[in-house]
């Protein structure tokens, strides 16, 4: 089916055959049918809703998020291909409200003359504010155009509410290793659109590299393999050759993709403190390393094992705090890289150490009673008598001094109402 487009060129305008051999490799092998579609099954399979809602061309109003490269633009297109509404592409990054109006004004007047529906296309949509993502909000719930819109940020903390409750929201994971092999045996094997002319020969290291470089990212993988591939020069047979070392050679390190601000810094550092609390040195130590690579901040993490050494170790080994503390202070003093190796002795320390978190636990009951219950009095015999008429009323009648009598500390030492309330309740005391 020939999908219809707005006059402006752009990705979804030209079918894959006539795409220019100067785009991007990522570019030129983007999928015109779902049975090039590899690594998305769970969306995008046959029987799956919405690649049925799709080719019936019933699609209603929803937002792709995923990572990088993990084909959310591809969906894009192949919407675009098996639809018959008008399929207009916009960019949050470079269009503007009055762009987004004139769309919007022209797919009315579309459907009140042609009774065709409009899918407006909105890429990294994350990047529109709440009074760009409104002003097309009424449009969306007249049904005057259908959004699809791309993102790589939680659609939960950049997509207004209203938006979102009108949106079906799809959540596209990272390629697999398997899906990425697919696509580099793809791009390798196409002579039109791909690399088949170039005979290239990759080695299982050198094609093992190239997935893990990908790291889920299609688009990266592609990217780093047509660079690869026009650096190495042509053997006396015509063909090239790339091995591990080549390969290393000329990408020179493997890219990690986390983002310091983004949702990723929190799914990584929620690993980290996890495998600490369930005592895996080897998962909090790989957490660690992919927080180093990525770039986190090492004193975000320092803070992290100070905090966690409380709430989590406690009095279990109260050596625990005195070890984070340390490492933080080392984090401050040291610097990089050095200071990793002392992030390390700090992480494996407290991942092996038994966990108690009774005086967090018995912290947030004292304080749930303390908000409950209000502003209530300190036992009379709790209190110092600083002066005689203090004294007259009662203050510090009572009191029992430890030292001078052992059995002093059975005394109460809550408030009346909760007498006999316990908070600290350690696991092994």
């Amino acid at each position: 089916m020939t999908p219809s487009h707005d006059q402006t060129p752009d990705l979804f305008a030209a079918p894959r055959e006539e795409k220019s051999l100067e785009a991007p490799l990522a570019d030129r092998l983007r999928p015109n049918e779902f049975s090039d579609f590899v690594g998305q099954e769970d969306i995008a399979a046959p029987d799956r809703p919405l690649r049925r809602a799709i080719e019936a061309d019933q699609l209603s109003s929803v937002i792709f998020w995923g990572p990088p490269g993990s084909g959310k633009t591809t969906l894009a297109h192949l919407i675009a291909r098996h639809t018959k509404a008008q399929f207009v592409p916009f960019s949050a990054v470079t269009g503007g409200v009055p762009e987004l109006r004139a769309i919007i004004k022209t797919a009315e007047q579309r459907q009140a003359i042609k009774a065709q529906r409009t899918i407006l296309f909105v890429d990294e949509i994350h990047r529109f504010n709440k009074a760009q993502q409104d002003a097309f909000l009424p449009h969306v719930e007249r049904g005057t155009i259908i959004l699809v819109g791309a993102t790589t940020e939680n659609p939960s903390f950049e997509v207004i509410s209203p938006l979102l409750s009108r949106s079906l929201v799809i959540v596209l994971k990272p390629l697999s290793d398997e899906a990425l092999g697919h696509i580099l045996d793809r791009a390798l094997a196409d002579p039109v659109s791909g690399l088949g002319k170039w005979h290239v020969r990759l080695s299982p290291d050198a094609r093992q590299r190239l997935i893990g470089y990908g790291n889920g990212d299609a688009r990266a993988l592609l990217t780093a393999l047509d660079f690869v591939v026009r650096q190495q020069p042509v053997g006396p047979d015509g063909s090239r050759v790339i091995d591990g070392a080549g390969l290393e050679a000329a990408l020179m390190k493997k890219s990690i993709r986390y983002d310091k601000s983004g949702e990723e810094h929190y799914n990584v550092i929620s690993a980290y403190i996890k495998s600490l609390r369930d005592s895996d040195p080897d998962g909090a130590l790989y957490w660690l390393a992919r927080m180093l690579e990525g770039g986190e901040d090492p004193k975000f993490i320092a803070r992290r094992l100070v905090i966690f050494a409380s709430e989590d170790v406690g009095n279990a080994d109260p050596m625990g705090l005195v070890v984070a503390a340390a490492v933080a202070q080392a984090v401050q003093f040291v610097g990089l890289p050095e200071a990793q190796i002392n992030l390390a002795q700090g992480t494996t320390y407290l991942a092996t150490r038994q966990k108690d978190n009774a005086s967090y636990i018995g912290l947030l009951e004292a304080m749930e009673d303390a908000k409950a219950h209000g502003n209530l009095g300190v036992p009379l015999h709790l209190r110092n008598a600083v002066t005689s008429m203090m004294k007259g009323l009662g203050y510090g009648k009572g009191y029992r001094y430890v030292h001078d009598d052992p059995q002093a500390k059975g005394q109460e030492h809550l408030p009346e109402s909760l007498k006999g309330r316990r908070y600290y309740r350690p696991k092994n005391p």
